[in-house]
């Protein structure tokens, strides 16, 4: 790998005399500024063709002429293959965020259906990093898509959902076996290898192999009848009929077991869409549509620029189906993408009028897409000025942090900061505290911890400063909020208490703002006290989530998991021998030695852990 710089020269460029000396060789070219600022990242095959068509060709879409205007210096790096070349596009793309670039936020949260790795493997909704040991599935294109998915499987093949701590310390059967949604293997009531089979079924289902699973359940069905074992025969037949159930009522489906993704690229008046729809085993799993980022006005012409971009990162981060419908032939453009990586995937334009109308609605989705975002900027723009004139702000705050306390009684105190920017959640920027060292129930000190803990970066300057602060609570939980400002030498910070109106009824809320003796109350239709409460609630609700799961791990943990030489199946033995942890805490020593497994010693070691 080599690199090329020319001279820079900040009043004009000769493109001419550069071209002259660029390489046929692939590799990467960077468009400078005149101040040395990134505006366009690129790959090339030829580095000396592609780079030669921006200076000797004409009728370049709106953005690219823009840039072109702004280019007073060339940088290259030639590598030895193309493939080479998308990877280090991608790389230097991601790291400089160049102004002139198609780029899409790694969306690493499509969610995914996994199957895990243990002796009963669990079925479950699964966001995030993969372990190597379990099997996933997807991606969907929305959480909805997966669920439906997962109750479909679990009514049909009978899969534990449970959490692994839930089902090492269960000693009967839950409530979802009693109506015939799992097989109970927490409780041995199905063998490890009658289990298998139902895992390698909702496999092959979760592959797109449909058939493949209506005749094998077809097959235990008429087995099953012809040795009269009828109940039996009639569990099968209800599977079979869920199944065909849930795959003809999917409005648009394919005749084949097929995965194509579609992607569609509809350019608006100010914004450039891609939406992204799924077939998985010839059902339409739903879409996506994403913007990218940066972008905006004069994307007229991008579309073909903007597709190649998304597939050049979505399938960098997803694996790719066999096939990509698209409304443009970019196959040669993308090819490098799969090739690197090993992947055998067709993109084509529509085949047939099945091909036609899936893009079709995929475009139709990507317009509407367009039309919400629009509506939903006008939205916010209006209740950002609405609010800037409720709270006579010099400027609409363009970047908004709720804070709230949630617990039970002071278990599990849990502060939320939830972000609003321009008028439109940011959940990627929400944080939870766990709170601790505290008097339970003391909101004011769990308040302090929380403002304390996050305002202590923007006085270092880590971290951005919001340009209002909502602390939902009354006169006494702002005036601490005020304290920690001033502690931190952050007194110049706007910030606004939001207590609950009389009974906690919506639209009677006071308002105790910085820098005003009186509180404020809004009349319940101005639109910036709706952006108030529609924050507040947000952050309400992000921190019931996270006490509810704090408190939820504090009380699934067993005080058997404490006690050394107590493993899973020691820990299952006890739980069923007593009846539950509560039986085991009544056991003497002797008690506890009549249990399988258990010696004197460790009864003992276990009663002195657990007394």
């Amino acid at each position: 790998m080599s690199s090329q710089t020319p001279e820079p020269n900040a009043l004009t460029f000769d493109a001419k005399a550069f071209l002259a000396t660029l390489t046929e060789d692939p590799g990467v070219y960077r468009m400078l500024d005149a101040e040395g600022g990134v505006l366009y990242v690129g790959k090339a095959k030829n580095l000396k063709r592609r780079v030669s068509s921006y200076f000797q060709k004409t009728g370049h879409s709106p953005r690219i002429a823009l840039m072109l205007q702004q280019v007073a210096n060339v940088e290259t790096t030639a590598t030895r293959s193309e493939a080479e070349a998308l990877i280090l596009e991608n790389t230097l793309i991601k790291k400089l965020a160049p102004k002139y670039n198609i780029l899409f936020r790694d969306d690493k949260s499509y969610p995914y259906i996994a199957l895990t790795a243990n002796e009963f493997p669990r079925l479950a909704y699964h966001r995030g990093a993969f372990d190597k040991k379990a099997r996933y599935f997807g991606p969907f294109p929305s959480g909805l898509a997966v669920r439906e998915s997962i109750q479909l499987i679990q009514k049909t093949f009978l899969l534990r959902t449970c959490e692994e701590a839930v089902f090492r310390n269960r000693s009967r059967p839950c409530l979802l076996h009693q109506i015939k949604r799992c097989k109970a293997p927490c409780v041995d009531f199905i063998s490890k290898e009658d289990y298998a089979q139902d895992v390698r079924l909702a496999e092959l289902f979760l592959r797109g192999k449909h058939g493949e699973v209506i005749d094998n359940l077809t097959d235990k069905m008429q087995a099953a009848a012809g040795e009269m074992r009828f109940e039996e025969a009639a569990q099968w037949r209800d599977q079979i009929r869920a199944l065909q159930s849930v795959l003809h009522r999917q409005y648009v489906s394919s005749t084949g077991d097929e995965d194509v993704d579609i992607i569609a690229a509809v350019a608006g008046a100010d914004a450039l869409c891609i939406n992204l729809a799924m077939v998985r085993g010839g059902q339409h799993m739903g879409d996506r549509a994403q913007f990218p980022k940066g972008m905006s006005g004069g994307l007229k012409g991008d579309e073909a620029e903007g597709l190649v971009a998304f597939i050049e990162q979505h399938y960098q981060l997803h694996p790719p189906p066999m096939r990509l419908l698209v409304a443009h032939d970019v196959a040669d453009s993308v090819a490098a993408v799969f090739a690197s990586a090993g992947h055998k995937v067709a993109v084509s334009l529509p085949r047939n009028e099945m091909e036609r109308a899936w893009l079709g609605m995929a475009e139709k989705n990507a317009q509407l897409a367009i039309e919400a975002r629009r509506l939903s900027t006008v939205r916010s723009g209006t209740r950002l000025e609405s609010l800037r004139e409720a709270l006579d702000l010099a400027d609409a705050p363009a970047r908004i942090e709720c804070f709230d306390i949630s617990h039970t009684q002071g278990e599990g105190t849990v502060a939320s900061c939830v972000v609003c920017v321009d008028g439109a959640m940011k959940n990627s920027e929400y944080r939870r505290f766990n709170i601790s060292g505290i008097t339970p129930g003391d909101d004011y000190a769990a308040m302090r911890q929380a403002l304390t803990r996050r305002y202590e970066k923007v006085a270092s300057g880590e971290a951005v400063a919001p340009d209002l602060i909502l602390i939902d609570g009354g006169k006494g939980q702002h005036g601490v909020a005020r304290e920690v400002f001033a502690e931190l030498g952050l007194e110049h910070l706007q910030s606004v208490g939001v207590a609950k109106g009389e009974d906690r009824k919506p639209g009677l809320e006071t308002l105790f703002v910085y820098g005003r003796e009186l509180p404020l109350h809004l009349p319940m239709d101005n639109a910036g006290f709706h952006l108030i409460q529609e924050i507040r609630d947000e952050a309400h609700r992000f921190a019931i989530v996270g006490h509810r799961a704090r408190r939820a791990k504090a009380r699934g943990h067993s005080k058997l998991e404490d006690v050394a030489g107590v493993g899973p199946t020691r820990r299952k033995n006890l739980l069923a021998h007593f009846g539950g942890l509560q039986g085991v805490l009544a056991a003497t020593v002797e008690d506890l030695c009549r249990v399988d497994g258990i010696s004197r010693k460790l009864a003992q070691e276990i009663y002195n852990e657990l007394h």
